[in-house]
C-alpha cells in the first residue's frame, strides 16, 4: 500500500530552549518556509496562496513574496487540478504541497485523489509512489456555515493508499508536515480552523513552543496528552479518551471535573493508526470514551470504537462509547445551532462523567 518512508523515529528538538510560543498556523507557515529554502524542489499552490493573499488564513503570507510565482502560485478554483495535478508533479520530481481552502470544497478532487494519487504506487508496483502533501483546513469555527464547516476524516480514511494526519498543536503540525514532505506517499494535512489562532477558550495549548528545523514526528505514532493517576487506575475508576484534533482540548476541558481518572491519547494520524497505543490504553483503564467532530454514524469513529470493543472485549468494565456531531447533512450558519450540532466540552463531559459512573 505504501512505499518505505525514511521517518520512523521523533528526531529533532520539540522545545528548544529560546525559542517562543507560536500560533499554529504559524508553525506550518515555518515549516514550508524551511521546506522550501532546503529543496528547490518544493512547491506551494492553490486558491489564493500567492503573494497577494497568502492564503485565506494567511497560512501561506510572505512565501509568495520570497519564493517567487514560479514556486507559490495560485490556482484556478479547481480542486479536481490542485490534487490531480500533483501526480505528475511528482513524476517529474517535484515536490508538490497544495492546498483545498477548505474541507468542503475536497469533493470536486476526490475522483483524482481516489483514482490516482492513492492508486499510483500500488498500481506502478511501488514505482511511481505520489509524494505530496495537500492541506485541507476543517472543521466547524464561528459560523463558517455549511460550505465552510465539514469534517471529511471518515472519507478520507476509507481511500486505501493516502495517510492522513490531523494534528491538534502546531508542534506536532511542524513535525507532521516534515515528516509527510520526507515520507514518499501522499498524506493530506488536516488542519482545524478553529486551532489556528488558538482563539477559543479551551484550546491555548495549540499554540505551542516552536520546534526545531529538523523535528519530525513519524506517523503512526500517538501523543499522551494526559495520564490517569496509578490509584485510579488500580481502583478501576479511570477512563481513556481517544480523540483527535479539536476532540484534544473537548475532552482536557471536560476532563477537568474528573481529576486524576481521565486518560488523553491524541492520535496524531488517524491513517496509519497507533493501535498499539490504543489498546493497551484501553485495557489498562477498562473504560474508553472515542471523541470526534464528525457525526457518530458509519464514522472513522464509530469503527475505531468497534476495533476497541473487539479487540479489548475482556477488559472492558463499560461499553465502548462515542460522541459527535448530530446526524445532520450540513453545519448551520447560525451560531445557536451550530453549537446545538456539534460536540462541545460539556457533552463530552456529561458522556464521561456517564462512562465513569457505569
Amino acid at each position: 500500500m505504501f512505499a518505505p518512508t525514511p521517518v520512523t523515529e521523533e528526531t529533532g528538538e520539540r522545545a528548544p530552549k529560546g525559542n517562543e510560543p507560536t500560533l499554529m498556523v504559524d508553525c506550518a507557515l515555518f515549516a514550508i518556509r524551511e521546506l522550501m529554502q532546503q529543496d528547490p524542489r518544493c512547491l506551494l499552490y492553490g486558491q489564493d496562496v500567492g503573494a497577494r493573499l497568502g492564503g485565506v488564513f494567511r497560512e501561506a503570507a510572505t512565501l509568495g513574496r520570497d519564493f517567487g510565482d514560479h514556486r507559490v502560485f495560485n490556482t484556478p478554483i479547481q480542486e479536481a487540478f490542485i490534487i490531480g495535478s500533483t501526480v505528475g508533479m511528482s513524476a517529474a520530481g517535484l515536490k508538490p504541497i497544495v492546498e483545498v481552502q477548505f474541507a468542503d470544497y475536497i469533493w470536486p478532487g476526490l475522483n483524482q485523489l481516489f483514482t490516482e494519487v492513492a492508486r499510483s504506487c500500488y498500481l506502478s508496483n511501488g514505482k511511481w509512489p505520489v509524494s505530496s502533501i495537500m492541506r485541507v483546513p476543517i472543521g466547524a469555527y464561528g459560523s463558517g456555515g455549511p460550505y465552510h464547516s465539514s469534517s471529511v476524516e471518515s472519507i478520507l480514511c476509507n481511500i486505501k493508499g493516502i495517510k492522513v494526519a490531523y494534528p491538534s498543536t502546531g508542534a506536532d503540525l511542524k513535525g507532521l508536515m516534515k515528516a509527510a514532505y520526507l515520507d514518499p506517499n501522499p498524506v493530506v494535512m488536516l488542519e482545524h480552523k478553529g486551532l489556528y489562532w488558538s482563539k477559543l477558550p479551551g484550546t491555548e495549548e495549540a499554540k505551542s513552543i516552536e520546534p526545531s528545523a529538523d523535528y519530525v514526528i513519524p506517523f503512526g505514532k500517538a501523543r499522551i496528552v494526559q495520564q490517569a493517576e496509578g490509584d485510579h487506575l488500580e481502583n478501576g475508576q479511570a477512563a481513556v479518551i481517544v480523540t483527535y484534533g479539536m476532540g484534544v482540548y473537548w475532552a482536557k476541558t471536560a476532563a477537568k471535573e474528573f481529576p486524576g481518572r481521565v486518560t488523553i491519547i491524541d492520535l496524531r494520524t488517524p491513517v496509519p493508526l497507533d493501535e498499539e497505543t490504543v489498546m493497551a490504553a484501553v485495557k489498562a483503564h477498562g473504560r474508553c470514551l472515542v471523541v470526534t467532530e464528525e457525526a457518530v454514524t458509519n464514522s472513522f469513529a464509530q469503527a475505531l470504537a468497534g476495533r476497541i470493543a473487539s479487540e479489548c472485549f475482556e477488559h472492558l468494565g463499560a461499553p465502548v462509547r462515542t460522541i459527535g456531531a448530530q446526524d445532520m447533512p450540513a453545519i448551520p450558519l447560525n451560531s445557536t445551532l451550530e453549537a446545538a450540532m456539534v460536540p462541545s466540552a460539556e457533552k463530552v463531559g456529561a458522556v464521561l462523567g456517564e462512562l465513569l459512573a457505569y
